[in-house]
C-alpha cells in the first residue's frame, strides 16, 4: 500500500521539518559562537559578521530577470556587490555581464528555500510572496526583507498573507498603499516601511520600445495579429473559455499568437497539452513561449487577457487597447478578498479596453475592430498610468537608492550594537 501525502500536508510537514532542523541549527552554532568568543577573547563575533552577505537579491523564476536586470545594472555601475540567487538552473542572471552581480543557483523548489531560511545576509531584495507563511521561513540571520512588485497591479493581488511578512514594500501607486495600511490594521500588523519607487521594468520596457526604429515599431503587416495572453488558474481565460475563444479567434482570420501564463505549465500542464495538441502551430496560428515578451507584445496590435499584469504592460507602455475577459473573478483565495474597496484593476480595465463575456464572445471580431479604431482609450490609459505607475522613468534610481540607504542604515545599526 503506498503512502500518499497531499501537497498541502506536505508543505506543512516540509515548514516543521524545517523549523525543528532551524531550531537545532541555531541552538548548535550559538553554543559555538559563545565558546569561540570566550576563546578568542572577542574576535569570533567578527569573524562571523565578515561572513553576512550585504545584499542579496532572490528570485524564484527566471523569467523576474527582466524585473530585476535594470537595478542590476544600476548596482553594477556604482560598483556595488550584489548576490542574485535564483532557483532556476537555467536563469539569464547566472551569465550576466556585471561584474559586480555574482548570479548562484540555489536548487529548485523546496531546496532553495531550506538554502534561503538559513540565509546570512544584510538585506533580501524579492519579488516572491509568502515570506513566512509556507516553505520560505525568515531566517534569523537576515536582518530586513525587501519586496518589489512586477507587475502594474494590485499589491492585494497575492495569495493570502503574501506580503504581510517583509519589513518593507517598493510599490508605485497610492491605492497599493491604501490597501497594504487596511490589511496591516485588520490583522494587528506592524507598519511596513513603504517606498513609492515606480516601476523599474516598465520603464526599461519603456525605454527600450522608443530606442526602436520607427520601421521596426510601425512593420508593415498585411494582417492584424491579436495576442490571447492569460493568468493561469480556474479564473483564466483557458480554463473557462478553452476551445471556445481559440475557435472564435481563428474564425476572425487575423494572425493569432497564443502565450500562455508560465505557471500553466505547470499547474495546468494536461489541459495546455490537449490545447497545444488539437491546434498546432500553423500560418494563423503560433504558441509563443520566449522569455521575454517585448517582442511579443511589440507585434501584437491587440491584447486579449483577463486578469493578468500584462494588460498593463501592453497598454501603457506599448499604448495599445486590450480586451479583457469577464471570468468571474474569485477573490476567495487572495488578499483582496478582506478589502472593502474595489479590485482596482477592475476600476481600470474598462477605461483601457472592452469586456469580452460569454454573450457577446461571437462577436470578438467586430469588438477588436471597434477597440483599434475607437479614441477614448487613449484617455483612459492617461488616467490609469497616473493611478499605477507614478514616477515615470525614475524606478531603477529611486529602488537602487532606497536599498543602499537602508542597507547603510542597517550596517550602521548593526555596528552600534
Amino acid at each position: 500500500m503506498k503512502l500518499y501525502i497531499d501537497p498541502g500536508t506536505g508543505s506543512m510537514l516540509f515548514a516543521i521539518l524545517i523549523g525543528i532542523l532551524g531550531a537545532a541549527n541555531y541552538l548548535l552554532k550559538d553554543w559555538i559562537v559563545k565558546i569561540r568568543f570566550l576563546l578568542s577573547g572577542g574576535r569570533q563575533k567578527a569573524d562571523v559578521n565578515e561572513k553576512k552577505i550585504p545584499i542579496v537579491i532572490f528570485s524564484d523564476d527566471k523569467r523576474y530577470w527582466t524585473v530585476f536586470e535594470p537595478l542590476c545594472r544600476e548596482f553594477d555601475r556604482r560598483g556595488v556587490d550584489i548576490v542574485y540567487m535564483t532557483a532556476s538552473p537555467d536563469d539569464p542572471a547566472l551569465k550576466n555581464p556585471y561584474e559586480h552581480i555574482k548570479g548562484e543557483f540555489i536548487g529548485e523548489n523546496n531546496k532553495a528555500f531550506a538554502k534561503l531560511n538559513f540565509l546570512n545576509a544584510t538585506l533580501v531584495l524579492s519579488t516572491t510572496p509568502g515570506l513566512d507563511v509556507y516553505q520560505w521561513k525568515r531566517s534569523k540571520k537576515v536582518q530586513y526583507y525587501v519586496h518589489m512588485l512586477h507587475a502594474a497591479n494590485e499589491i492585494a493581488g497575492y495569495r493570502m498573507f503574501g506580503t504581510d511578512y517583509y519589513d518593507a514594500l517598493l510599490l508605485s501607486g497610492e491605492y497599493q498603499v491604501r490597501d497594504v495600511r487596511y490589511l496591516e490594521s485588520i490583522r494587528n500588523l506592524p507598519e511596513k516601511e513603504i517606498v513609492k519607487i515606480g516601476i523599474p521594468y516598465l520603464d526599461e520596457m519603456y525605454a527600450r520600445l522608443h530606442k526602436a526604429q520607427n520601421a521596426d515599431i510601425k512593420s508593415g503587416k498585411k494582417e492584424r495579429t491579436v495576442l490571447l495572453a492569460p493568468s493561469w488558474g480556474k479564473s483564466a481565460i483557458l480554463s473557462k473559455f478553452g476551445e471556445r475563444i481559440i475557435d472564435v479567434l481563428i474564425e476572425t482570420g487575423y494572425s493569432i499568437i497564443i502565450r500562455p501564463h508560465p505557471q500553466s505549465f505547470t499547474s495546468e500542464r494536461e489541459m495546455l497539452d490537449t490545447l497545444m495538441e488539437k491546434y498546432p502551430n500553423s500560418e494563423k496560428l503560433e504558441w509563443n513561449r520566449d522569455n521575454d515578451n517585448f517582442e511579443v507584445l511589440k507585434r501584437a496590435d491587440i491584447l486579449i487577457s483577463d486578469f493578468s499584469g500584462v494588460v498593463f504592460d501592453f497598454s501603457l507602455v506599448h499604448e495599445k487597447p486590450v480586451i479583457y475577459t469577464d471570468t468571474k473573478f474569485d477573490k476567495g483565495p487572495y488578499d483582496a478578498w478582506w478589502l472593502k474597496t474595489p479590485y482596482w484593476t477592475f476600476t481600470a480595465l474598462p477605461r483601457i479596453g472592452q469586456e469580452l463575456n460569454e454573450e457577446n464572445l461571437d462577436s470578438l471580431k467586430e469588438m477588436i475592430d471597434s477597440c483599434l479604431s475607437d479614441e477614448k482609450y487613449a484617455q483612459g490609459r492617461q488616467e490609469v498610468i497616473r493611478e499605477t505607475w507614478e514616477h515615470r522613468g525614475e524606478g531603477t534610481q529611486r529602488a537602487v537608492d532606497y536599498i543602499l540607504s537602508k542597507y547603510e542604515q542597517l550596517k550602521s545599526a548593526e555596528e552600534e550594537k
